[in-house]
């Protein structure tokens, strides 16, 4: 079993290489061993390109007959999709044993391949490292089983829980390195959401400036339009969504752009909206949004991870804007439960992070 894990933990820092990248398929790295020796080792790369399991098989050659095969993910075997079903080629090539950390959620998987492959003669393990592996790929199964996109909300505040001066000042709350890991963030989302007050106070980019990295697509939450033709945010590649009310005389100016505009009725909401970009294949969001937005979500119950990078610094006032707003508030016993709590030091800076248990999906 040990064995075992050492090896299904190398699928996984293989499948980590993609991350950000795959969208909507899942990160998955495999690996081929014969007589206690890795023979080929490779993660899947992008939409549209073989599977980490063809990938290897082909790397091994003939190598391949006998060898124990380990993935972090159960090989497809669905013909719906841009490449062949990776069990056909693991049988026809003659593996011995297939090691798997999680079974596949997809209800066109889910078990299926497991099967196939146990039918043809093929040892099957799984569940080694399953919970690791189910974090890697946290976003791909809450979009494969709701079809709706993982929700992380950010926030950087100060050790009173502000996150502004009164005058709006925010830059910068937090030290280069928790910064630094921010950007690594957005670069292995999907998009980025936030919303008018933080477009006009900040005309933020919203990028991913990294060395290797990708920049998100940018959703703004904006009913009246009220975007400055000139922000950065829309000079930006790849896009940038703006959601905002179905009558508007100024969306003309922003067809002309050719930036997307999702119209939504009266009232916004966000789950209706999880369920549009959803629709668009955008399977995980960073909010990064200012006080009211980020009360927004959680009364909405679309958020599933929290991370609060929490600076050494104290501001005061109860004029400064607080982490979470909003006109309403919780009694304690009904309060916003996190679980599966973890605290990191980023530099000078701390990061909580955890999970709620999501009532919008």
């Amino acid at each position: 079993m040990m064995e075992h894990e050492f090896y299904i933990e190398r699928t996984l820092r293989l499948a980590k290489k993609a991350e950000g990248f795959t969208t909507p398929n899942p990160m998955v790295g495999a690996l081929l061993v014969k007589k206690n020796q890795i023979i080929a080792e490779d993660y899947h790369k992008k939409p549209g390109t073989p599977h980490a399991e063809a990938l290897v098989i082909s790397r091994a050659g003939e190598k391949t007959k006998g060898s124990t095969l380990y993935v972090n993910l159960e090989p497809c075997c669905h013909t719906d999709k841009r490449t062949p079903p990776c069990t056909k080629s693991i049988i026809s090539a003659g593996i011995k044993k297939v090691v798997i950390a999680m079974l596949d959620p997809n209800p066109k998987v889910a078990g299926k391949g497991v099967k196939e492959l146990s039918d043809a003669g093929i040892e099957v393990v799984y569940g080694i490292l399953e919970e690791k592996a189910k974090k890697l790929n946290e976003a791909y199964i809450k979009y494969i089983t709701t079809k709706k996109p993982f929700f992380i909300l950010k926030i950087a505040m100060t050790l009173d829980g502000k996150i502004a001066t009164p005058d709006g000042e925010s830059k910068w709350i937090t030290g280069e390195k928790a910064r630094k890991l921010v950007h690594r963030i957005r670069s292995s989302s999907d998009a980025v959401m936030t919303a008018i007050g933080t477009v006009k106070a900040d005309d933020p980019r919203l990028t991913a400036r990294i060395k290797g990295g990708k920049n998100p697509i940018r959703i703004v939450i904006d009913p009246e339009l009220q975007t400055p033709l000139n922000a950065q945010i829309l000079k930006t590649p790849p896009k940038t969504i703006i959601v905002t009310k179905n009558s508007n005389p100024h969306s003309i100016q922003f067809e002309k752009l050719n930036i997307e505009l999702l119209y939504f009725e009266d009232k916004l909401d966000l789950n209706w909206l999880a369920a549009e970009l959803g629709k668009r294949e955008i399977t995980s969001v960073l909010l990064e949004g200012g006080s009211s937005f980020n009360s927004h979500a959680l009364e909405q119950g679309i958020i599933d991870k929290v991370m609060f990078f929490i600076a050494p610094k104290i501001i005061g006032g109860k004029d400064s804007f607080p982490a979470i707003g909003g006109k309403t508030f919780k009694r304690l016993k009904d309060a916003y439960n996190i679980t599966d709590v973890k605290v990191k030091k980023i530099g000078n800076d701390i990061l909580i992070e955890g999970y709620l248990k999501n009532t919008g999906s």
